[in-house]
């Protein structure tokens, strides 16, 4: 699992002060849109929504898609994901993802396993990845990235915030440079993210048919092994 920073530096009034009149209308914006997500956070109590995840390898210009369908559940500052993987390159691929009480199951019912691997230590920066645009507020944004607005744009009819977050700590920038992400931030939910790799290569996650604050029953985060099934720990 990728892992996020807890840290974000702030400007003294000082060097606020000292910024072109450009900058500072920018800061002022993110600030409104961070505002805005605090307070969409605080009325999020659900979502759900259908995904494509595009994994593209820069080296040889390579796309693998999968697609499905993501639940997430937010509630007193505790985090609930579903994800159910359904195909696979257009080819059938079933398989479950759940994050619950800081511990990742996988079910893969095609050899029957299930894979359990727990936070620990690590459940913040575990969470600060669950909470990008789905229940996430803008101090959860600011507690692990530095955060930067570029704009405004329509998805799905929808004005969507687009913001570009680097992360705050040395072992996620490793992994990732950047993160831009599109968030709906009068509600709190997210059209479209994508990681940035030194690699080159990118991930990207887009979400459509988005249900917001639907009732969602506790079966969803379970999930239901077939007979004969294995468990591994890690």
């Amino acid at each position: 699992m990728v892992k996020a920073g807890r840290t974000i530096a702030a400007l003294c009034l000082g060097w606020v002060i000292l910024l072109p009149g450009g900058v500072r209308a920018q800061s002022a914006d993110v600030e409104q849109v961070l505002t805005q997500l605090n307070a969409a956070a605080a009325k999020f109590s659900s979502a759900q929504a259908d995904f494509i995840w595009d994994q593209f390898t820069a080296a040889v210009q390579d796309h693998d898609l999968q697609t499905g369908t993501i639940s997430f559940e937010r509630k007193k500052g505790l985090t609930r994901m579903n994800a159910e993987l359904k195909q696979d390159n257009g080819k059938p691929a079933p398989k479950s993802v759940v994050y619950d009480g800081g511990q990742v199951q996988i079910y893969t019912p095609g050899i029957k396993q299930l894979m359990v691997m727990k936070a620990g230590a690590n459940r913040g920066q575990w969470e600060s990845f669950l909470t990008l645009g789905f229940g996430g507020s803008g101090d959860d944004l600011k507690t692990n990235w530095k955060v930067s607005l570029q704009g405004t744009e329509k998805i799905d009819g929808v004005s969507v915030a687009k913001l570009d977050l680097v992360p705050n700590e040395q072992k996620v920038l490793d992994m990732f440079t950047h993160v831009t992400i599109w968030v709906d931030a009068t509600r709190s939910v997210s059209y479209k993210q994508v990681f940035y790799q030194p690699s080159g290569d990118t991930r990207t996650a887009t979400y459509t048919k988005i249900r917001y604050n639907v009732p969602l029953p506790a079966s969803v985060f379970e999930i239901k092994l077939l007979p004969g099934s294995t468990t591994v720990e890690r």
